[in-house]
């Protein structure tokens, strides 16, 4: 009798179990897909002036809610990974002359160029000065789809491959990058300057080159002229602390840190 109740209670437990693993599985993938976030429009700072009304005017999306895509549009890994694989596949290949720089400790900067595909719509000689994130260069997909896009508005652009990042290029001197130094996007911006004595520049940075920017911008006053404005993308304003939240575990950000080490210790090692 005992052998028949017990046998009876089984596939309940084995039921409950089931039911458990299934709802620990849903509430994984609702926090890895970031599911239960509400949208909202962004929040802007900015100062009353004439530019801050004109470029809310002329860009209407600042203001408007974001619609993610469906099931993983609000997850940032998701989206991550994906335009990393993607945008391997779907990338433009926009066609640059590189140039090269001598500095005064015999360090060898070098930079793309990229002519516009069509006239600007003001008809403007404008330049787009572009300095990548860290470890990167213009071969870098992201690099490579804005390039394309501002080329086909009338943008020129030119693209710093950080000291020591691209594979090919051997260093000349004993130092690479560092999060601080602006010496190599300045000589770019002075040669720019030089061979288009008329142009006008968008100074523009992607995460640690929107450091560089911002610092190289507020070095000194006469690096500011011929500068209509400056876009800073995703930029790490202190590296201390920065590092200090990239040593958590929360949202993956010591994944993300081991990565990012990892390159650096790539870079690092192939110029030993």
């Amino acid at each position: 009798m005992s052998a028949i109740l017990e046998t009876s209670e089984l596939p309940a437990v084995f039921d409950g179990v089931k039911l458990a693993a299934v709802a620990a599985v849903l509430y994984v993938i609702v926090r890895c897909l970031n599911l239960k976030s509400p949208t909202a429009p962004p929040e802007l700072i900015y100062q009353d002036s004439a530019l801050a009304r004109f470029l809310l005017k002329s860009c209407p999306l600042l203001t408007k809610e974001y619609i993610p895509p469906l099931i993983w549009g609000k997850s940032g890994h998701i989206q991550t990974a994906l335009y990393g694989k993607m945008g391997r596949v779907r990338s433009p290949h926009p066609y640059g002359l590189r140039k090269y720089l001598t500095m005064p400790d015999g360090a060898t900067a070098t930079f793309d160029l990229f002519e516009p595909c069509s006239e600007h719509c003001t008809g403007d000689d404008v330049t787009m000065v572009i300095c990548p994130g860290i470890a990167n260069h213009s071969e870098k997909q992201y690099i490579r789809t804005f390039v394309d896009y501002a080329q086909k508005n009338g943008y020129r652009c030119a693209v710093l491959n950080h000291l020591g990042a691209l594979p090919n290029i051997e260093l000349t001197s004993p130092r690479m990058f560092t999060y601080g130094c602006t010496w190599e996007f300045g000589a770019m911006v002075n040669s720019i300057k030089k061979t288009y004595p008329q142009t006008q520049l968008v100074v523009v940075g992607f995460s640690l080159g929107g450091n560089i920017v911002c610092k190289y911008l507020g070095e000194n006053q006469a690096n500011q002229e011929r500068v209509l404005c400056c876009v800073s993308v995703c930029q790490g304003y202190s590296a201390l602390r920065a590092q200090e939240t990239f040593m958590q575990w929360d949202h993956c950000r010591r994944f993300y840190n081991f990565l990012m080490a990892d390159n650096m210790k790539k870079i690092i090692l192939s110029h030993r």
